[in-house]
């Protein structure tokens, strides 16, 4: 394509998606007329039953569904906050189970998603656009891994209303979410202790819900991250959960990893037998390195990563989760940048106590990753990670929340936020437009940059 061309059907995109909206200031003096709540996105109603909403444990409730005049679900539901720092935020996270007349879970196909009982209701704040997690999930869908599916909601609880939220499924084994085998306590054999297993890097809370790693919950990593000096990397037990797997599956994953880490770490890492190739699969890293690139995602790599290994199969990476620090939202650790390498965070950050481990910068000392990585962005910057895509996709987004809703407007008037900063903001508008015009503008310098550096590796 003519590089003019190319140039000028960005800009068109860009000021189509600016233009194309009424400001929010502009909300109190004008005539509009938005459908009211539920007509265009889901609105979902929760009354705790005179019960205080807590981190833990789950708290009986009641959940009506409603969309343009339509119910979709009406029955209990279990729910409580979810999130680790972004419950100091005043417009909480929730986690909840659809429940039975009992209060016992309940499987449910809720908004059309595959029937499960553990859900999200995620409430964007610090990210004013709303839709940074919403936009990285599906383009994660789009090039061909799972990442969970999503959609916008209102929510009100005991007749408040509460904003805009994302309706998301909850990461877990199941055949239509993380697709790997169910790994008994008695799956002791050579074979079936070979998976499955989720595995994640991340903050870890122990049985009392404090900050804590130990050989219960978790298992360390023997190879120090680059650039730490205290810092370890710890591998926590997600499936089977740590009260449930067994002390020899334990060993058998913990096992896996050494090995793995060992392989890459040593002089034959290039080797596709004896080598890393050998443990994991390569394609799953690679997507896996370039969504977290394309989003300069300030958790990518070392917190909210998901692993897993079904049996007889190598690691995956994957899904990605988290990414409401990401296109430049973060104002910390070359957080606001578009020219820089997420994966190089130790360089930059060597004091945080979660580092990312050593292994992205050996891998991009093989030739053979290098290679497959360069054909995979140059594909996919052809269709689905292209500006266009990704601008309309916002487009989309912005046409639903906005103009056919409304919601936006009632989403800030709850939250009195535009223009305020709230951390770790890297940039504050004084209107939601300028929120959305700065993410556009973010994305075309960031995959522009990308687009050189790629190809330079």
């Amino acid at each position: 394509m003519n590089s003019n061309i190319f140039l000028m059907k960005k800009i068109y995109i860009l000021i189509f998606i600016i233009f194309s909206c009424n400001k929010i200031e502009d909300l109190p003096n004008s005539s509009i007329q938005y459908p009211e709540i539920g007509k265009i996105i889901p609105h979902v109603q929760i009354n705790t039953l005179n019960k205080e909403i807590v981190d833990e444990p789950k708290i009986s409730s009641k959940m009506i569904i409603t969309k343009d005049s339509m119910i979709l679900y009406d029955g209990n539901i279990g729910i409580e906050y979810r999130g680790s720092s972004s419950q100091l935020f005043d417009k909480k996270s929730y986690g909840f189970e659809t429940w039975d007349e009992e209060n016992e879970d309940m499987d449910y196909p809720l908004l059309g998603f595959p029937e499960e009982e553990d859900w999200i209701f995620y409430g964007p704040y610090s990210d004013k656009t709303l839709i940074r997690n919403k936009l990285i999930y599906d383009l994660s869908n789009q090039i061909g891994r799972y990442a969970s599916r999503t959609k916008f909601c209102e929510l009100t609880i005991n007749n408040q209303y509460m904003g805009v939220y994302v309706f998301m499924e909850k990461l877990k084994r199941d055949k239509n979410r993380i697709a790997i085998k169910k790994l008994e306590n008695d799956d002791l054999d050579s074979i079936n202790i070979s998976g499955g297993y989720i595995i994640k890097i991340d903050k870890s809370d122990d049985e009392n819900g404090e900050q804590v790693y130990n050989d219960f919950n978790a298992f360390i990593s023997n190879y120090k991250p680059n650039y730490a000096t205290y810092q370890s990397i710890w591998f926590n037990y997600e499936y089977p959960k740590p009260k449930d797997i067994h002390n020899e599956q334990k060993q058998y994953i913990n096992s896996y990893f050494d090995n793995f880490e060992k392989a890459l770490s040593g002089i034959n890492f290039k080797d596709s037998l004896s080598g890393y190739r050998k443990y994991i699969d390569v394609g799953s890293f690679i997507d896996f390195f370039i969504l977290n690139e394309l989003s300069n995602n300030l958790d990518g790599y070392r917190l909210s990563t998901y692993l897993h290994k079904n049996r007889n199969e190598k690691l995956k990476i994957g899904p990605i989760w988290d990414f409401n620090l990401s296109f430049g939202n973060g104002n910390y650790c070359n957080g606001d940048k578009y020219d820089t390498w997420t994966y190089k965070f130790n360089e930059t950050c060597s004091d945080d106590f979660w580092l990312i481990p050593f292994w992205w910068e050996k891998l991009l000392e093989d030739p053979y990753f290098v290679n497959k990585l360069k054909e995979r962005w140059n594909e996919l910057r052809k269709k689905e990670l292209s500006d266009e895509n990704i601008f309309q996709m916002i487009q989309n987004y912005i046409s639903i929340l906005k103009n056919e809703s409304g919601a936006v407007y009632r989403n800030y008037s709850k939250w009195n936020v535009i223009g305020k900063y709230l951390w770790p903001n890297n940039y504050v508008g004084n209107s939601y437009e300028s929120e959305i015009d700065y993410l556009i503008k973010w994305i075309s310098k960031r995959n522009n940059w990308l687009d050189k550096s790629i190809n330079e590796l």
